[in-house]
């Protein structure tokens, strides 16, 4: 499992964790914490969700200093909303990013200069991928649901169709709930087990109930596409001063924003 790098730029911009391979492939990039925004509490502070009772300049602020981490406009940081599933949406850049956001779906992807592709996440993994070939990008939503639905190899597919080969592609694998806080319902242990070629081996037994490691889940269906995957760690619901978490905070939970950009090569 690879260490996350922390990214550096101008004074006001948003911290965040890197992939230390996308960061190697040039690919600017980055998921945020909740740390170094302006949102008030229970959403403190770095928050990319108004839907919770957030303020929205608040909210339009963090944005921006996102932008700036990213170094690219506002207006090309684009997100869906999410409904755990595998549906995509490729961006040009010429969209109005008030309009994407009202449009379902849990992928984003672009081959077109300086379009930030992006999800958010509150427990989900975030999954950034790059083709070092072509420079296309893409962002996937994957919390347990996503993740039995495919969603890592539905944004693969995605991007592979978007450049027409099948590139050279690498992923990484955000901050999420992780395996000492993932308890989960029998039921749910056994939808995820029967998901992936790993089986009940991505279940461990636990009183009251059963733990899963989604962390593995995503890296099999990764690497069983050929796809390199880079590991960047984190807990959301044990490590409160970092991130926000659903199953921690609840309705009043913030989100945070994962996101790659587009950078095409010749």
């Amino acid at each position: 499992m690879s260490s996350a790098s922390p990214a550096s730029g101008p004074s006001d911009a948003a911290p965040a964790l890197q992939s230390p391979k996308l960061l190697k492939a040039g690919f600017r990039h980055a998921f945020f914490t909740r740390e170094g925004g302006v949102s008030a509490a229970p959403f403190a502070s770095l928050n990319f969700f108004s839907g919770s009772g957030d303020d929205l300049d608040a909210v339009a602020e963090n944005f921006r200093r996102a932008g700036l981490r990213l170094e690219v406009p506002v207006a090309h940081i684009f997100v869906l909303s999410q409904v755990h599933g595998t549906a995509h949406r490729v961006l040009t850049g010429t969209e109005a990013r008030e309009d994407v956001i009202h449009e379902q779906g849990d992928i984003t992807l672009s081959q077109k200069a300086e379009v930030a592709c992006g999800v958010r996440t509150a427990d989900c993994a975030a999954i950034l991928l790059a083709d070092r070939r072509s420079g296309a990008v893409a962002a996937v939503h994957s919390g347990w649901r996503g993740t039995v639905e495919g969603a890592g190899p539905a944004g693969v597919a995605a991007l592979r169709e978007l450049i027409g080969h099948e590139g050279d592609i690498v992923a990484a694998v955000g901050p999420h709930i992780e395996l000492c806080c993932f308890e989960v319902g029998d039921d749910v242990a056994a939808s995820i087990a029967a998901s992936t070629p790993l089986g009940s081996d991505v279940v461990e037994a636990r009183e009251p109930r059963p733990h899963v490691d989604l962390r593995r889940v995503i890296e099999r269906q990764l690497t069983d596409l050929g796809v390199e995957v880079d590991q960047v760690p984190g807990c959301t619901v044990c490590d409160a001063s970092r991130f926000h978490s659903y199953r921690r905070d609840g309705k009043v939970s913030g989100r945070m924003l994962a996101a790659i950009v587009a950078d095409p090569r010749s």
